[in-house]
């Protein structure tokens, strides 16, 4: 059994250690949190053995050997570098950290450190989004013409909607484009095979001033009789983005956390020369192909129907719907196959550093371009 430490156990915490469990190789054996306390509580709730108050204590947990960082943004970068220091094998939360600057010294210290590395860019696993790469790969797509979509929530549509990531400083100098966006990007450059190399954004800010509950409140939670202190807004709401590929075919994408209606509905198309694919996240069992000189197609996720080299992220029998918990298991598959055998693959399914980084160039770009208002090249 590998033994595994967590670190933070907030919204998403407690989704890695149910994905770990299912994997059959895996134990969870030590948690930590802010304070001894939550750390003990949480521990209990989770049934994980050992708790801890300090990134330091965790690491030092006899048999340790990989450590998942689940923290806020603002606290990645300088505990991702323990864990290298350490030399536990890394999985990192999203965003990777949150400046170009510090990724490029995560992505050094990392290969330093000769441990498997990892970022937690989900949806590149639901088994339609392999499909869709699959497809691309082999050519059926033809050439690449066009990518566009979007990925919409509206979990901040009120003006009482705050949590941490509002905060520049804890959460970073851009909102919906680093915490949505960042996903958007990995999937589609995941899907195509091709690199976003220039950008033109404009953001926006709807609510300038939001209205913040003074006890706090957590990601996705609603408080009712709360005592609210207005809090002034430097992050967007929303935000459209024009892009080049590297190859010279074009795309664009919006991200909303105001949409009313959408939970979390990440979705893209891509154009090419023979056909057209299209996903989205919330109806993931069906990958739409569209055809010129044919009825256009609806494939599910039935192993039987997918590539051969796809099939392997479905795991029931076509009808059996899996969604975003199962999507998180294929992640921690890939990544622990490789810690397995203690070596990265030539071409890893999973996000490594260097796509945690590739994506925060992207998104330092996308806030230059918006500033500035001019096309910004991507600076790798």
């Amino acid at each position: 059994m590998i033994n595994v430490g967590i670190v933070g156990s907030g919204f998403i915490g407690p989704g890695h250690i149910e994905a770990l469990r299912r994997l059959g190789v895996v134990q969870v054996v030590a948690l930590c949190d802010g304070s001894l306390e939550q750390a003990q509580e949480k521990a209990r709730a989770l049934n994980v053995p050992h708790a801890y108050g300090s990134v330091d204590e965790l690491l030092a947990h006899p048999g340790l050997q990989v450590v998942h960082n689940c923290t806020p943004n603002h606290l990645h970068a300088q505990i991702n570098r323990q864990i290298l220091a350490a030399g536990k094998h890394v999985f990192s939360e999203k965003p990777l950290c949150m400046t170009p600057e510090e990724a490029r010294e995560l992505v050094d210290l990392a290969g330093q450190a000769g441990v498997i590395h990892g970022v937690s860019f989900v949806y590149r696993h639901f088994a339609m989004v392999r499909q869709a790469a699959s497809m691309m790969r082999e050519g059926s797509v033809g050439r690449l013409f066009a990518s566009h979509g979007s990925y919409l929530q509206d979990w901040m549509l009120r003006e009482t909607d705050y949590n941490w990531r509002v905060d520049a400083a804890l959460g970073g100098a851009s909102r919906a484009v680093a915490d949505i966006g960042s996903h958007w990007c990995d999937t589609v450059q995941f899907v195509t095979g091709r690199r976003i190399v220039e950008v033109m954004a404009d953001l926006s800010i709807v609510w300038p001033t939001r209205k913040a509950n003074v006890a706090g409140n957590h990601t996705f939670t609603r408080q009712a009789d709360a005592v609210y202190a207005d809090k002034a807004v430097t992050t967007e709401d929303f935000g459209s983005v024009l892009f080049r590929f590297d190859d010279g075919s074009k795309g664009c994408f919006s991200v909303s956390q105001v949409s009313a209606g959408r939970k979390n509905r990440l979705s893209f198309e891509i154009n090419g020369s023979e056909r057209s694919v299209a996903w989205d996240q919330e109806i993931p069992q069906q990958l739409w192909i569209g055809y010129r000189e044919q009825a256009n197609q609806t494939l599910s996720d039935d192993p039987g129907l997918m590539n051969a080299d796809a099939a392997d992220s479905a795991h029931f029998p076509g009808g059996h719907i899996e969604g975003w918990p199962d999507a998180f298991k294929n992640m921690m598959a890939q990544f622990y196959r490789a810690v397995q055998a203690n070596a990265l693959p030539e071409k890893p399914l999973f996000a490594t550093f260097h796509d945690g980084a590739n994506v925060m160039y992207i998104i330092d770009a996308i806030v230059k371009s918006h500033q500035q208002q001019r096309w910004i090249r991507v600076e790798r």
